[in-house]
């Protein structure tokens, strides 16, 4: 069977911030992204670590808000976007987003960003690349 998305999605981000925010969720960041953020603020990793993460299920986290705010986001944006983790990155080709066509019209209703009428288009093989990490020449 053919998934959901064959013909592909639009996809536009807005700005909006919505995806890092008003709801609790993890962003688990790798040693490596930790060091790019650490660097990009010019502070040692140690410090990093200790001012802007928690331990969580076993793994390394962004902390948030008491609003479930990302801790690096101001006024709807990311402060340290060009150093953002992967998660954020590939926001929002994530598998639960496409398991279903209701788990992506549930996320319609939190990202104004997907379908929207000025979004670019992603085919399935863009879309397949991006959740799985899959070469898009097969």
């Amino acid at each position: 069977m053919k998934p959901w998305y064959i013909s592909g999605v639009g996809f536009k981000c807005t700005g909006c911030g919505y995806c890092c925010a008003k709801e609790p969720g993890a962003v688990f960041v790798s040693d490596e992204e930790v060091l790019e953020m650490a660097s990009k603020l010019k502070i040692s990793k140690k410090t990093f670590l200790e001012t802007y993460t928690r331990k969580l299920h076993g793994r390394t986290a962004l902390l948030e808000h008491p609003n479930f705010d990302c801790v690096f986001l101001k006024e709807s944006r990311c402060t340290l976007y060009e150093a953002r983790p992967k998660q954020c990155k590939t926001y929002p080709f994530w598998p639960e987003i496409f398991r279903s066509k209701k788990a992506f019209e549930n996320e319609k209703i939190r990202c104004e960003g997907l379908d929207h009428p000025e979004a670019d288009h992603f085919t399935f093989e863009q879309i397949r690349s991006n959740i799985h990490g899959e070469s898009t020449s097969n």
